[in-house]
């Protein structure tokens, strides 16, 4: 009984024992699969892309983008309100500079023309009759000036003759003041028309200044519309091409709206946009690299324009190119604008790896291990990043991502 158990006693015990043996092993296991993971792992060569650390030189670039636009482009708008009567050419048509492109209804405009006419003849003719009016004032005066004169020149007479006559002791002294008096009297007449007939005068030329000076913006009024007239008659001010045109007939056209664009499809620019938040890297002059698929066009910042609209700044690129046979209107490109540039430097592709960022670690594959580094990083661009130490010329390098291994010291590459 007692050796029964014994037996089960040591029995239960080795099982224990193996249990312990058992889980012991599997949490070494375990333990060495975390820590081939953390120190190796493996990847077939297949699974990753890799580039040459180089020397040459390297631009640092701010990522924008860019449309296509003519250089050139003719807006065309309506000088008068009419209507859209004949639509001579359409858009895509090549066209020369005085060519007819649409015919406006100017008839509202020509019979406001007429009216505005009418309206200055009638000013005119009124100043012709002022000055008929004054013409006759200044008359007038002359010739009632001249009769007061006559009729003074006889009192003065009258006044000698009454003194000679009191002297002569044959009149009287009451005499003599009554002729003084009548001849002050006739020279206060004078001088009382004279003032009367040169305020009038005055008062004339003012109301004839006031119509000729709206005679005169009349003039203005006239000339313009008849200038807008002779506009409506919508030509080409310069060889092109038509790339739109408003082709409603019968509809109402205000002063001012659009009716036409004419491009010159010779020469090109780029209308370019960046986040507001590189505005202070944004300068004129600066070079503009314009990437159309793999092919690249270099240029120049040209004009910045000061609003900001949805956060980001417009700007204006004139490529070193214009006539660049990948140039077409409205296509849509990359564009890298060069902040800085250096040379002589350590460079590589760029890649997924890279993140931006001032260290970034990279794995360096030699003799099939790829070892992880922690390097500085320069200057980038869409094509190159700066590797600055743990690097030389010749290294090969895993550009894809490997954020995965982040965390892995060496990689086995697989053939």
């Amino acid at each position: 009984m007692d050796t029964n158990i014994e037996q089960q006693v040591l029995s239960a015990r080795k099982k224990k024992v193996l249990a312990y043996i058992l889980a012991g092993l599997v949490l070494l296991a375990a333990t060495a699969l975390v820590l081939r993971k953390l120190f190796s792992a493996t990847l077939k060569r297949s699974e990753i892309t890799t580039a040459l650390v180089q020397r040459g030189d390297i631009e640092n670039t701010i990522n924008a983008s860019g449309e296509v636009v003519p250089e050139f482009e003719e807006v065309i708008s309506s000088p008068i309100a009419a209507s859209i009567q004949k639509v001579v050419m359409d858009a895509g048509k090549t066209i020369k500079a005085g060519q007819s492109i649409l015919t406006l209804d100017k008839s509202a405009a020509a019979t406001e023309y007429q009216k505005l006419k009418f309206q200055l003849d009638s000013k005119q003719n009124d100043i012709r009759k002022m000055r008929l009016e004054l013409d006759k004032s200044f008359y007038d005066i002359k010739s009632n000036n001249d009769i007061k004169q006559l009729r003074i020149n006889s009192l003065k007479a009258a006044v000698e003759n009454a003194k000679r006559l009191h002297s002569a002791g044959g009149g009287t002294r009451e005499d003599i003041e009554q002729a003084e008096l009548d001849l002050k009297v006739a020279q206060l007449e004078k001088k009382q028309l004279e003032n009367e007939i040169l305020s009038k005068q005055q008062t004339m030329r003012l109301q004839i200044r006031e119509v000729e000076l709206a005679a005169s913006i009349q003039q203005s009024e006239l000339n313009e519309l008849s200038r807008k007239l002779r506009q409506a008659d919508i030509q080409a001010g310069r060889s092109g091409v038509v790339t739109w045109v408003n082709k409603n007939i019968g509809a109402t056209i205000q002063p001012g709206e659009v009716i036409a664009r004419i491009a010159d499809l010779s020469s090109f620019k780029v209308k370019g946009t960046i986040a507001d938040n590189f505005i202070d890297q944004l300068k004129n002059g600066m070079t503009a690299i314009i990437r159309i698929n793999e092919m690249q066009v270099r240029g120049k910042v040209t004009n910045i324009y000061p609003a900001i609209q949805n956060g980001t700044v417009s700007f204006d690129i004139l490529p070193d190119q214009k006539n660049s046979k990948l140039f077409r209107p409205n296509l849509k490109t990359d564009v890298f604008l060069i902040t800085a540039k250096r040379s002589n430097v350590l460079r590589i592709s760029n890649g997924q790896t890279f993140k931006g960022l001032e260290s970034e670690y990279i794995f360096v594959l030699k003799d099939g291990i790829a070892e992880r580094r922690l390097v500085k990083t320069g200057l980038s661009n869409f094509d190159f990043v700066e590797l600055k130490d743990q690097v030389k010329a010749g290294d090969t390098v895993i550009t894809s991502d490997m954020s995965e291994y982040r965390n892995t010291r060496n990689i086995h590459i697989q053939p």
